[in-house]
């Protein structure tokens, strides 16, 4: 029997596995390259995140920091200024306690007068010795307190010539002891109160015509004279004049252009300043700024009265920097004020003042004996 050939369309079972492997090996790398895509979509995004959020953070690192450093400076502000209110109020419950050890003293001091008045017993001298006990610690007290030296050596000679009255040898120890103190007060350095508080209303008095910086008006130009001036010409320098008209006009090019720029110099003056909100004060502004000057150095004025050497300083030193600020220093006026305060500044008033202690004690010890 003759065998039949296989059908046409029938496949091997080989090659069906190989078209097999072939299509799962193709859907395989299609699905790795999708996931590959999505990862690398997803990288992206994850580094856009990244980014975003770093630059965030990089933000709120820098918004706090300033916070921080604002919140520092504010912290070192109230700090400074609690502490000069401590200051304050140490200084003034120091005067307070001096004022009221004061207070005690003169109350003290008045019930002993009322009890010398109420002893009609007492003699001339005993009256006598009582007055300058009384005078000589009313000189002590303005010693200390305001420095007034030349009342208390006036107090000292008027004790002095009183006891020179009475021809007593006890009054001896008591003027050498009177002497002493007069030694003492005339070695003093001499500070001139009165001249350096002229000086300070000298500048209180200039302030209002002080020019401040927003004040300036720009420069006017000077009328410049002119240089031409008749001269006489013969007949041989009129023709060479005629034949140089070339020159003469050139000369005049330029005269007229350096007259041309001089005047553009003068429109435009370009001025540095260290506080530019000088210039943009408003009347009003400007207004306070003087009294605000006058009332520093009313203050020095104060101080120099009271030997308060910090509160003088201070005040003087701040007037300066208001000047300094606000005012045109280039002005003849600012510089005369600016020339009295550095004066009036040199002026030294920590004067360790000598007490009246050693007349005082000889009039008490004197009295003291039976």
């Amino acid at each position: 029997m003759n065998e039949l050939p296989p059908p046409a369309n029938s496949i091997p079972v080989s090659a069906s596995a190989e078209t097999t492997t072939a299509s799962s090996e193709s859907s395989r790398f299609a699905v790795s390259q999708w996931r590959t895509i999505v990862l690398i979509v997803l990288a992206l995004l994850l580094a856009a995140q990244w980014l975003n959020t770093r630059s965030q953070i990089r933000s709120l690192r820098t918004e706090l920091a300033q916070r921080l450093q604002s919140g520092d400076n504010t912290n070192s502000e109230t700090r400074m200024l609690a502490k000069a209110a401590q200051e304050s109020s140490k200084e003034l419950q120091g005067k307070i306690s001096v004022l009221e050890n004061r207070q005690v003293e003169a109350q003290s001091q008045q019930l002993a007068l009322e009890q010398l008045y109420q002893e009609l017993s007492r003699n001339r001298d005993d009256w006598a010795l009582a007055e300058i006990e009384q005078v000589l610690s009313t000189a002590s007290q303005q010693l200390q307190l305001a420095g007034n030296v030349p009342g208390a050596l006036i107090a000292l000679q008027n004790a002095d010539r009183s006891l020179s009255r009475s021809d007593k040898p006890q009054f001896i120890t008591i003027r050498r002891a009177i002497a002493r103190d007069q030694e003492r007060l005339k070695a003093l350095p001499q500070l001139d109160v009165n001249g350096i508080a002229v000086r300070l209303d000298s500048v209180i008095g200039q302030i209002d015509s002080m020019p401040l910086l927003s004040d300036e008006k720009p420069a006017q130009v000077a009328a410049q004279p002119k240089n031409a001036r008749p001269v006489k010409t013969e007949p041989g320098a009129k023709k060479a004049l005629e034949a140089s008209w070339s020159a003469s006009l050139k000369d005049k090019w330029d005269s007229w252009s350096s007259e041309m720029a001089q005047d553009l110099r003068q429109l435009v003056r370009v001025r540095q300043v260290d506080t530019p909100e000088a210039l943009l004060l408003s009347p009003t502004q400007a207004y306070y700024a003087r009294e605000n000057l006058k009332l520093r150095l009313l203050n020095a004025r104060l101080g120099l009265l009271s030997r308060n050497e910090s509160a003088f300083r201070s005040d003087l030193i701040a007037a300066q920097d208001t000047i300094a600020r606000y005012f045109d220093t280039r002005a003849k006026q600012t510089q005369t004020a600016q020339t009295l305060l550095k004066q009036v500044q040199n002026s030294n008033l920590s004067i360790e003042l000598p007490t009246l202690s050693d007349s005082l004690n000889a009039v008490r010890n004197y009295k003291a004996k039976p």
